[in-house]
């Protein structure tokens, strides 16, 4: 009868301790409008109000993770936001989706990830599955949210919007 009792509480213990995921939202947008010279350049005007309104959008979406690549565009389009949630930026390597991935299915709550042009959309693939895919935006397009919903099941949905559907 113990040996019975005991494997229960084993059973339970490995369930409890099962790789299923929270439920979480995450946002994916392109970095706002930028400078037209240097090669690490700043944002415009409009971009400036397009990160604002970005934080705007998400005040209440309960963002506990912002990433963000290396360079100013990325970083001052993802400040607003994290500004407005307490919380520092977390840099990561646009050309390892693979890693990013990993680390937005692992962390605790909703995430916004600021990338460029040829990688929001490939990010968001990953969450996809056997869908139509994104491709990469036009150089003048910045309108775009991707909002990738993850289920406690493991499985997703993406949704792309615009900052008008806000």
């Amino acid at each position: 009868m113990k040996q019975i009792l005991f494997v229960i509480a084993f059973a339970f213990l490995i369930a409890a301790c099962s790789s299923k995921q929270e439920p979480k939202t995450i946002y994916i947008v392109r970095h706002a409008e930028k400078q037209l010279t240097g090669n690490d350049p700043e944002l415009t005007v409009a971009g400036n109000a397009r990160a604002k309104k970005l934080a705007q959008i998400l005040v209440d979406e309960g963002i506990t993770h912002v990433f963000s690549t290396d360079y100013k565009r990325t970083r001052l389009t993802a400040a607003p936001t994290a500004s407005e949630a307490g919380i520092e930026i977390e840099t990561y390597d646009p050309r390892n989706h693979d890693a990013l991935v990993d680390q937005l299915r692992s962390v605790e709550g909703n995430s916004l990830v600021v990338g460029h042009s040829n990688t929001v959309g490939q990010v968001a693939n990953y969450f996809i599955g056997d869908g139509d895919k994104f491709q990469d935006l036009e150089d003048s397009e910045y309108n775009f949210i991707y909002v990738v919903t993850l289920e406690k099941d493991g499985s997703s949905t993406v949704v792309r919007k615009t900052y008008k559907d806000y």
